[in-house]
């Protein structure tokens, strides 16, 4: 039986830079600043999407948007709509599935905004989650805790540590790994929640911070844009000006800050409960972000698909990645590798020595990290690039180049290619994509590109092909312009029908 447990802690719309252990001067983060300290940090890693569910989606699965199907967040809006107890993963070979097969005992304790918060996910023998996953308070939530229902008038950070906690204490002395999810609603950045009166314990620590780390860039045309499609899109209730206003919104900025302290806290309060019962050396520890959030970066806040055409900027895709293995002696060790948050489910499949030997699993894009986290130059880790995937926008990223490729077949809707020397311009500002003396690098990275999404599809899930996602599309005008009025996101999909038929 395998005896590695596992504790992923996967934090709210956080880009790297927002942690003190990658540089940031203004944020309180002592515990993940400890954990870099004690394992492995990852200077280049990214997400497969910039949003909630469908990063979710590929942690838990290996699998790209234009795999699993999830391409935007999933709209609890319309929960009346869905069907009963539906899950966007139902039938697909997940990590808590995988896991509970090999003996584990699996828990999830935080933000779910996978489907149906009521009914636990396939997989999960312990399921505490709260109603929203669009985040519309850090307070005042309610709770699905196994069977029940209730009101939680306190900090969600601190309530979601707790069962956490509990549920650690529970396993200590039991004979059976564990693996233990805890998805934090935080820092989130968006309003209504950012902007609460409330206070935390941390608000007091930004009263009078400057805010410095904060970029100030002028308001982008593409931000401007991508908010009159969002507005048009969302059917009203929600405020997508914050995406524009917030950069000079105090209140907003520091309540932000504020709420990474609190995550840090939660991180450092299941340190101390692992080393309390002797669990530390046998528990991979892996913190990590859904996805990346631009604080101002770019001239707007938020998502990749803050603009339009998405971006997959550097703000908005990159998180921090910092993985403790027990067994490893490279503490303190930092990485240079492009790797994906995506890959965390091969390295966790690895880690507990699980046999994935399914037929699909050569298809899975996800990668294993754990040669990574005791050898930086391990010889079975040759890849040089990440690539992501924005509906409309496909990004190949490597240590000198970031190359967004942008779907060309909207007549209504036209857009360009993306390209930036990272060497030259770390800020990626000066767009190269039309410049005739770098046509042989976007020739190169536009292959690479299309041989990486040609092996790593599922038709019905493959936007650029006529598929559809599934529940939601920040982009159902842009789809309906290329594939025709009959283009709409689906619950489930049919694996024998002829998407073909659809362009």
């Amino acid at each position: 039986m395998p005896n590695k447990n596992i504790v992923l802690i996967m934090t709210d719309n956080q880009q790297a830079t927002t942690l003190a252990c990658y540089g940031n001067t203004e944020t309180y983060t002592p515990n993940a600043d400890k954990l870099a300290q004690q394992g492995v940090i990852f200077d280049n890693a990214f997400c497969p999407n910039a949003f909630c569910s469908p990063c979710r989606a590929s942690v838990l699965t290996g699998m790209l948007p234009s795999q699993h199907g999830v391409h935007s967040w999933i709209d609890d809006r319309k929960a009346d709509q869905w069907p009963v107890g539906w899950h966007a993963l139902n039938g697909l070979r997940t990590l808590p599935q995988l896991l509970k097969q090999a003996g584990y005992k699996t828990a999830l304790t935080g933000k779910y905004h996978l489907g149906d918060p009521k009914t636990s996910m396939p997989g999960f023998d312990y399921w505490v989650t709260l109603e929203d996953g669009h985040v519309r308070s850090f307070y005042r939530n309610r709770i699905f805790d196994n069977g029940n229902s209730y009101h939680h008038e306190g900090n969600s950070v601190d309530f979601f540590t707790g069962k956490a906690q509990e549920f650690i204490v529970e396993q200590a002395t039991a004979k059976q790994p564990f693996f233990l999810f805890v998805p934090y609603p935080a820092p989130y950045g968006h309003w209504p929640a950012t902007r609460e009166a409330d206070r935390c314990r941390h608000s007091e620590r930004y009263d009078d911070c400057p805010m410095h780390t904060i970029p100030r860039c002028a308001l982008s045309a593409e931000a401007v844009a991508g908010y009159d499609m969002r507005k048009a899109n969302s059917g009203g209730g929600l405020d997508y000006s914050m995406l524009m206003r917030a950069p000079n919104d105090m209140t907003t900025l520091r309540n932000y800050y504020a709420q990474i302290s609190m995550v840090d806290d939660g991180v450092g309060a299941l340190m101390d409960t692992l080393d309390q019962h002797n669990l530390a050396d046998d528990t991979l520890f892996i913190f990590t972000a859904d996805h990346g959030l631009s604080v101002g970066q770019h001239g707007f806040w938020g998502h990749g698909s803050g603009t339009f055409p998405s971006n997959m900027h550097r703000a908005a895709h990159s998180v921090p990645l910092i993985i403790r293995d027990g067994a490893s002696d490279s503490a303190g060790a930092r990485r240079s590798a492009m790797v994906s948050n995506m890959d965390v489910f091969s390295t966790i499949v690895e880690a507990a020595q699980i046999d994935n030997d399914d037929d699909s699993s050569n298809e899975l894009p996800s990668r294993s990290l754990v040669s990574l986290l005791r050898d930086a130059t391990a010889n079975d880790w040759q890849d040089d690039v990440v690539f992501s995937e924005q509906e409309e926008t496909r990004v190949c990223r490597t240590e000198k180049w970031a190359y967004f490729q942008r779907f060309d077949g909207s007549n209504s809707y036209p857009i360009g290619d993306e390209l930036y020397d990272i060497e030259l311009d770390p800020e990626e500002t000066v767009n190269l994509a039309d410049d005739p003396a770098f046509a042989d690098i976007k020739a190169l990275l536009k292959k690479r590109m299309t041989e990486f999404f040609s092996q790593h599809v599922r038709e019905q899930a493959d936007l650029w092909r006529g598929g559809v996602p599934l529940q939601n599309t920040e982009r159902l005008a842009f789809w309906k312009d290329v594939w025709g009025e009959q283009w709409a996101p689906v619950y489930a999909y049919d694996d024998t029908a002829d998407t073909d038929s659809q362009s």
